[in-house]
């Protein structure tokens, strides 16, 4: 019989192997990383920006390329936010960092009404900023920790509220054509992350902001394709595939498609 310390370890191995074997797929997939790149880490405290970095620590010392990594965090100021714990815990890594303190939590507190959702404009001030720090430390890539999971459920969001058919890219040069942002993690599972940042026992920074708005459209397509993936396992992951295999000709976009031309001799 195998202790359960042999076995948790195993099934760690196991994990871990098969995280790293998916964002080093991605990142060959979209050239996320290049030789001589220095990428900014965006740290937010949560588990899917801790188990970013650790991967990518991990395959900065295999990869066949060179390349820097260092880590931003923004203080958004927002309440309850344990400011110390991520200087410590990136310290005791010997990762290089920076800590960038801007009160976006009371700008967006002014605009936004009592009761109405706060992600999207809290989100779009966090994204310049970010764009701003990345030019100021020369970086050449962004890396935020989106997953799998995040781009089918903003797909959705996309269909459902905005009529778009539209997700979240796992590489994407912004609007002004000076900053790349990459998602190593876009081929991972909300489900294997979850598990690794247990297993690794990061010291987790919840956003008290963001679990205090239970009534945004995220948890309730979150929850709808949860529900799914339990009645079909392998649902969300079909829902991600079909991203990478678009047929304009069988769409609606007449951009996309000269359907005004089929049929002329």
């Amino acid at each position: 019989m195998q202790s359960a310390e042999v076995l948790h370890s195993k099934i760690f191995q196991k994990l871990e192997k098969r995280l790293r074997k998916l964002v080093g797929k991605a990142i060959h997939d979209y050239n996320m990383i290049e030789n001589g790149d220095r990428v900014m880490v965006c740290l937010s405290g949560g588990k899917d920006s801790y188990t970013m970095l650790d991967l990518l620590l991990a395959l900065q010392r295999k990869a066949p390329v060179k390349f820097e990594l260092f880590a931003v965090n923004l203080d958004q100021k927002q309440p309850g936010f344990r400011e110390h714990v991520l200087p410590n815990y990136l310290t005791s890594l010997g990762v290089s960092y920076r800590i960038v303190e801007e009160d976006t939590y009371t700008i967006v507190k002014s605009i936004i009404p009592e009761g109405k959702t706060m992600c999207g404009l809290c989100s779009r001030l966090r994204r310049g900023i970010l764009y701003r720090i990345a030019n100021e430390e020369g970086a050449t890539k962004i890396a935020l920790g989106h997953h799998r999971d995040d781009i089918v459920e903003t797909l959705f969001l996309n269909m459902f509220y905005a009529g778009k058919l539209k997700a979240m890219p796992p590489k994407l040069l912004s609007d002004d054509g000076k900053n790349v942002v990459i998602r190593p993690l876009a081929y991972c599972s909300e489900n294997d992350i979850e598990q690794y940042a247990q297993i690794r026992n990061f010291p987790i920074i919840p956003c008290k902001v963001c679990s205090s708005q239970q009534n945004l459209q995220r948890t309730e397509i979150k929850e709808m394709l949860q529900t799914w993936e339990k009645e079909n396992p392998g649902r969300i992951d079909s829902l991600f595939r079909s991203l990478q295999n678009v047929c304009p000709s069988h769409l609606a976009d007449t951009q996309l498609f000269d359907f005004a031309g089929l049929g002329r001799q």
